[in-house]
């Protein structure tokens, strides 16, 4: 088993560049088998979720190449519509290769999917949706059997919940059905913008991708094109926290400022200066940052639940008390125990709401990473912590944090892996 050792106490003075988003390359690869050629995808990140989808896509046929961080993907020769188990509960994102391959194929044969247990991700938006385009669902032994026999069908589908997996899948299975597809109250989130600039250079013909309605004509075909993916704004929320939990002054390089909008007034109100000079961003720290009266996580354009535990981390040693109400995932405290061994005074109420008294400082101790984001949180309050933090189940933040603690060493941290 590899650990992250982490000596505390040390501020932060340097500047690192943003990897790609994993959240946007994730659907991304599973739009590319949909495409009769070769797709080249750059500023992919090197993380082990997308390893995953890499495994998928090479277990349908495709041919897969990375080269530093692009990934070719040819899919000229896909031919299989059915995922193993073993690879859909490697990630969580794996059931949004259920609509590229009904897409594709008219049918598709997938399990429920894995990855880290943040409380239950129900797919029932997704299967409703489908169901809705012509598609018939059947359960067998513990299978999701899909089949479109008159193929897939645009129509108006109407969500309950702006879900950010389920507008990526319609938005997968529908390109190139028959007829107009419309999605109302669909998820706004940058990384959805992301997959319609890519569908649509491949011939889709989708408008209204960032708003909550989208509206997607029907393409004969998708053709092969080369993309980029956007920065990973939330792993640039995460260098944020690090630097106001250590002190210091960050540079981030290569984000956009525009998607960093949700997160950067809650720096500010904790004290921070927060400036942007074209795609880099520089956050100063005071010497203790202030509390935030209260904090809750929302769809885009609202803070993201994915940057809720990193603030969490970081308010830990605040000046006063914080409140944060989590109002998307219900088991997204699983890293508050793992804070506590470090002296963080945090009580979770309900399940959703926790109470973080900030406290002078943390203390280094030996804790468990229980997911990607919460295991991100207990590297930022080492950072800020005295002595030295022994981080083990680090494989939740290799799925995605792209050489995270080579990272942290060039903004001056002591940090290193170990078996």
């Amino acid at each position: 088993m590899k650990n992250i050792v982490i000596n505390g106490g040390r501020k932060l003075d340097g500047s690192v560049s943003l990897q790609g988003s994993k959240n946007s390359a994730l659907p991304i690869l599973a739009a590319s088998a949909m495409v009769n050629g070769i797709s080249v995808i750059h500023n992919c990140p090197d993380l082990t979720d997308i390893s995953a989808a890499i495994k998928i896509l090479r277990y349908i046929g495709c041919k897969v190449k990375r080269e530093g961080n692009t990934v070719i993907v040819d899919a000229s020769c896909a031919g299989r519509f059915d995922i193993p188990e073993k690879l859909m509960r490697e990630m969580r994102s794996s059931i949004v290769f259920l609509g590229a391959l009904v897409s594709r194929f008219g049918r598709g044969s997938v399990t429920p999917p894995g990855g880290c247990e943040i409380g239950l991700r129900p797919i029932d938006l997704h299967l409703s949706a489908l169901q809705r385009m012509g598609v018939v669902i059947e359960e067998k032994n513990g299978r999701l059997e899909c089949n479109a026999p008159c193929g897939v069908r645009g129509c108006h589908i109407s969500l309950a919940f702006p879900s950010v997996g389920a507008t990526e899948n319609i938005l997968l299975a529908c390109v190139t059905a028959k007829g107009e597809t419309v999605i109302t109250n669909a998820a706004r989130e940058p990384e959805i913008v992301d997959l319609a600039d890519f569908l649509n250079r491949c011939g889709a013909r989708i408008r209204g991708a960032g708003q909550s309605v989208i509206h997607i004509s029907p393409a004969k075909e998708l053709v092969p094109v080369e993309h980029t993916i956007i920065p990973d704004r939330i792993i640039a929320s995460t260098y944020m926290a690090c630097a106001a939990a250590a002190g210091g002054a960050v540079s981030v390089k290569g984000v956009i400022r525009e998607h960093l909008m949700p997160v950067t007034g809650i720096f500010e109100t904790a004290g921070c200066n927060v400036m942007f000079s074209g795609r880099e961003l520089i956050v100063r720290v005071p010497r203790r940052i202030s509390r935030i009266r209260y904090l809750r996580t929302m769809p885009y354009p609202g803070f993201p639940t994915d940057a809720q535990a990193v603030v969490m981390a970081m308010l830990a040693t605040a000046n006063g008390t914080s409140v944060i109400t989590e109002k998307i995932f219900e088991n997204r405290f699983r890293h508050v125990p793992e804070l506590s061994k470090m002296g963080a005074d945090i009580r979770t109420e309900n399940g959703c709401v926790a109470v973080v008294e900030g406290v002078e400082r943390l203390r280094g101790a030996k804790v468990t990473a229980t997911d990607l984001r919460g295991g991100c949180a207990l590297a930022v309050a080492a950072l800020g912590a005295e002595g030295e933090t022994v981080i083990d189940s680090i494989h939740h933040i290799d799925r995605g944090c792209e050489n995270f603690e080579l990272c942290l060493t060039q903004l001056g941290a002591d940090v290193k892996r170990i078996q």
